[in-house]
């Protein structure tokens, strides 16, 4: 049971990988849509990973109760040690596409705000952004 939640998490990495691939690719030539459109796939298949994570823990703990005095490496098969190996190394493969699709966010998100404050200068009033009344571009009317 435990090969088969660990072949299951692999390909729920996988498939986030290649949903944050694809994301990063649109982002290169603004193409926001498809993006927004992936989210829902993307939360299921983390939920997914994370129900799959939960039950390899399970599995786990159960093996090492069964067998306290025996080592945990030696309680897991070759097959599930490399499974363990691969997902050690697809983590980190999500890892750095995730952090290379969140600069790409964050430079567009900056370039927005960029945008917008251009358009309509704001200041702060306590804790609340409010429009200036002295915009370059538009004209504000209060």
């Amino acid at each position: 049971m435990l090969s088969y939640h660990l072949q299951g998490a692999l390909n729920d990495l996988r498939d986030l990988i290649k949903i944050t691939e694809s994301d990063v690719e649109d982002i290169k030539v603004a193409n926001h849509n498809p993006q927004f459109e992936r989210l829902k796939l993307k939360e299921e298949k983390l939920k997914s990973f994370e129900s799959k994570k939960a039950m390899i823990d399970h599995e786990i703990s159960s093996l090492v109760s069964l067998n306290p005095n025996v080592d945990l490496p030696k309680l897991l098969n070759e097959e599930q040690h490399a499974y363990l190996s691969e997902l050690k190394v697809e983590l980190s493969n999500l890892r750095e596409v995730n952090r290379r699709y969140a600069r790409m966010v964050l430079a567009v998100s900056n370039l927005y705000n960029t945008f917008l404050e251009r358009l309509i200068p704001t200041e702060m009033q306590g804790y609340n952004k409010v429009a200036s009344k002295e915009s370059a571009i538009l004209k504000v009317r209060v």
